[in-house]
């Protein structure tokens, strides 16, 4: 079983609040480093692109609009010269000028059409006036392209278009070069920033944690009984006031356990003195009504009957007494075991033999060569009120078996079980059966025991290192199960 909960214990300390709340600040450092980094990325890339983009606009608008074409516009040299001169004047990076008009197709460069200029911004040229632009990537090389139609005005606001475009086409190398370069510096600053950030998380983690590892361990040393144990208050935050509180939890649990213990020992110290005090007078009623009880034959009807009376319930209280200086010697933990190697079986037999049970109301499985290192006396005495429980309670006939067994890791085990065939225990009585003063059936207020028959046998099983337990048989009837090593060791429990 241990070997099997081990990983699990492994699991829960791999991902235990230590573990959580470094992830979570982690997590919490990680996004913020990662938000931070992608909005600075985007705010410095956008207007380092802006910029190039502005110049490059407004310096084609301006080259435009200073140089005078004839129309109708030929081809040739003279309209590649004056591409090329605009070209020159290219910012804040060198221009490739393109001119369409019509048929005629020119440019400042080798070819005379580019394959850079996009329909789109063909169409966008000629819808709007005022010229238009686009940043396109072209086999991985990023671009800006510039729209800037020819036009005459024709009043303050009006323009009319001459058909004549002009397109300057610039790389963006340099300001990709730029942005990648800021891209690498925000993925650098924000690895390390995680790193940093791993400081205040173990600082913060100690911090919480330390007030749970007290917690736990005032916890646990007070589980194991000692109750006075407390945890330092540290500050005014939420640990704190829960170690207030739990300080204050112990010291009334203290206090209720000691009240409880104190009134306990009270009432033990009480049983014990009242048993020692009434045994004195007791052995002398008990004199008395022996020779009252041999003399109630010669009594008129009446008196013989109360001479008996008083005889039985003499010896009932009697048998009380010393049943509660029996348990006030269990609970003062003096009953000690002296044991001997006895046979088993005829441990049992002797013990039914001195309170005649040898009829057909007792049967008995006793195996013969069972050896065990017992007490007999206290023996005796668990087999006697079993026995003498499943008689007064239960049905004739009852049967006692004896049996050995083997249980893991190689212990051996005397059983003993006592059956009966009367109805059996109620199941909201099995839990009780063994409390002392118990009544299985409240209407049965008076009982031919002490009421404390069940609780001597457990004590004096316990004490033997064994155990004993109550249950029903399927068909019909009780069952008490005494099971104790067959090696216990002679000194007492």
């Amino acid at each position: 079983m241990t070997t099997g909960s081990a990983p699990g214990r492994s699991r829960v300390r791999a991902f235990g609040l230590r573990t959580r709340l470094l992830l979570a600040f982690l997590l919490v450092a990680a996004v913020s480093a990662g938000t931070t980094a992608a909005l600075t990325y985007r705010e410095a890339r956008n207007a380092m692109l802006q910029t190039a983009q502005d110049t490059a606009v407004t310096s084609f608008r301006d080259q435009v609009q200073q140089t005078a074409f004839g129309l109708p516009v030929q081809g040739g040299e003279d309209l590649e010269a004056v591409l090329r001169d605009i070209a020159r004047k290219g910012k804040p990076h060198p221009w490739v000028v393109f001119a369409e008009y019509g048929s005629v197709r020119a440019s400042s460069g080798e070819n005379p059409v580019s394959t850079v200029i996009t329909p789109e911004l063909r169409r966008a040229a000629h819808a709007n006036p005022h010229g238009s632009f686009e940043r396109v990537v072209k086999d991985g090389v990023p671009y800006l392209t510039i729209a800037m139609p020819m036009v005459f005005k024709t009043g303050p606001y009006d323009v009319l278009p001459s058909g004549l475009v002009l397109y300057a086409v610039m790389r963006m190398t340099d300001e990709q070069v730029n942005v990648d370069a800021l891209l690498m510096a925000a993925r650098d600053g924000a690895l390390p920033g995680l790193a940093v950030a791993l400081v205040p998380a173990l600082i913060a983690a100690r911090s919480v944690l330390r007030p749970v590892r007290e917690l736990r361990g005032a916890a646990l040393s007070m589980g194991s009984g000692r109750l006075d144990t407390r945890i330092p208050v540290r500050g005014s935050d939420e640990l704190a006031d829960l170690a207030r509180t739990f300080n204050e939890s112990a010291a009334q649990l203290e206090h209720s356990v000691r009240e409880l213990r104190e009134a306990e020992a009270r009432a033990r110290r009480f049983a014990s003195d009242v048993s020692h005090e009434l045994r004195t007078p007791l052995a002398g009623m008990l004199a008395v009504t022996e020779v009252l009880d041999e003399d109630a034959d010669h009594l008129d009807a009446d008196t013989a009957r109360a001479v008996r009376l008083v005889s039985a319930e003499t010896g009932k209280l009697a048998v009380l007494v010393e049943d509660l200086m029996e348990i006030s010697r269990f609970d003062a933990r003096a009953a000690e075991l002296n044991t001997d190697e006895v046979d088993v079986a005829e441990a049992i037999r002797k013990t039914l033999l001195n309170r005649h049970w040898t009829d057909d109301r007792v049967r008995t499985d006793l195996p013969d060569g069972v050896r065990a290192r017992l007490d007999p006396r206290r023996f005796d005495i668990v087999i006697a009120n079993l026995v003498g429980n499943a008689l007064r309670h239960g049905s004739a006939p009852v049967t006692v078996r004896l049996r050995t067994e083997t249980r893991s890791p190689g212990t051996p085990v005397l059983i003993t079980e006592v059956t009966d065939s009367g109805p059996g225990i109620r199941s909201e009585s099995l839990p009780h059966i063994f409390d002392r003063f118990y009544k299985a059936d409240a209407a049965r207020t008076r009982s031919a025991g002490s009421g404390l028959g069940l609780a001597i046998t457990q004590e004096n099983v316990k004490l033997h290192g064994g155990t004993i337990h109550a249950g029903n048989l399927p068909e019909k009837g009780a069952v008490f199960t005494v099971e104790i090593p067959l090696h216990t060791e002679e000194a007492g429990g």
